[in-house]
């Protein structure tokens, strides 16, 4: 029962990325408007942990993180063959508020000038880069603001870590210049993407609408099939701003991003997203039956 259901969610993952595929490669934009089109650059850091470097980190690094325009991965032991750039913080849930404001600031010091914007993701999270590329070069990389999967409830308001979350160059500035101070923004703690959001919150950087114009989700909380079959756990219901919508229909046709992926299905969306291709949609006609038939 237990592999019937893997293959199910697998076939369900599968979906998604044949149905974006689609729209994105055979797309709806125009040859006028690709001339136009000018990729942002995107600086991506990865949060990892000695014990998930390479049961989880490298998988991202082997997949997805090869397209970033720059990507660095954090944790707490330095790493030069991965290589891994290492943080004074402790290991554990209750440090993620630490390690975070500590590898901003590090990119600030270090990678200020060498970006547009800066994606936050984790060890186990999915990125596909040019739709993430494709919807910020709509957005100004010099005016502060963020985006990602957002969450509100009540008085929390704040952008799911595990989604992934991007900041402008000028929020990071901001960040940078003023993200020291205690009363704006909290040194430690749990809850990484709470504390984090209450700091540019605090700083003035505004909170940005990531869905697209149909008001479908670009950043997810889980894997594809979990958003398809909307098997979520019970407090998403009440934390979702979008209002915990499942089903095919209720994803972008360009997502940027899943959350809660293992290292096997990293690949198998790489798959999905990269080389899946429906014969006549944009092979440019070249005939692969008649290639196979020479070499037999």
């Amino acid at each position: 029962m237990r592999r019937c259901r893997k293959i199910v969610l697998g076939i369900l993952s599968g979906l998604v990325f044949i149905w974006s595929a689609i729209f994105f490669k055979s797309d709806h934009i125009s040859e006028k408007s690709k001339h136009r089109y000018k990729p942002p650059t995107i600086l991506c850091w990865i949060m990892t942990s000695p014990e998930n470097l390479y049961k989880k980190a490298v998988h991202v690094k082997n997949t997805w993180a090869r397209r970033c325009n720059k990507s660095i991965f954090f944790s707490s032991e330095k790493n030069e063959s991965f290589p891994v750039v290492s943080l004074n913080v402790a290991e554990g849930k209750e440090h993620l508020t630490g390690k975070t404001m500590q590898a901003f600031r590090y990119v600030f010091e270090n990678h200020l000038d060498e970006a547009d914007w800066y994606l936050k993701a984790d060890d186990d999270t999915y990125v596909i880069f040019e739709n993430l590329q494709y919807f910020l070069s709509k957005h100004i990389a010099t005016y502060p603001i963020m985006f990602g999967h957002y969450f509100a409830f009540e008085k929390r308001k704040y952008f799911h870590g595990g989604s992934g979350y991007v900041i402008s160059k000028e929020a990071l500035r901001i960040f940078g210049n003023f993200g020291d101070d205690p009363r704006l923004c909290k040194k430690d703690g749990p809850s990484e993407d709470i504390h984090f959001a209450r700091c540019m919150k605090n700083l003035g950087v505004t909170f940005g609408n990531s869905s697209d114009e149909r008001g479908r989700s670009r950043f997810h909380a889980f894997t594809p099939e979990r958003h398809i079959a909307g098997q979520y756990p019970n407090n998403y219901y009440n934390l979702d701003a979008l209002g915990a919508n499942h089903g095919i229909e209720s994803i972008s046709d360009y997502p940027v991003s899943f959350h809660k992926v293992y290292p096997q299905q990293m690949y198998m969306l790489e798959f999905y997203a990269y080389h899946f291709q429906p014969y006549g949609l944009y092979n440019n006609g070249h005939d692969f039956t008649s290639d196979i038939s020479k070499r037999v």
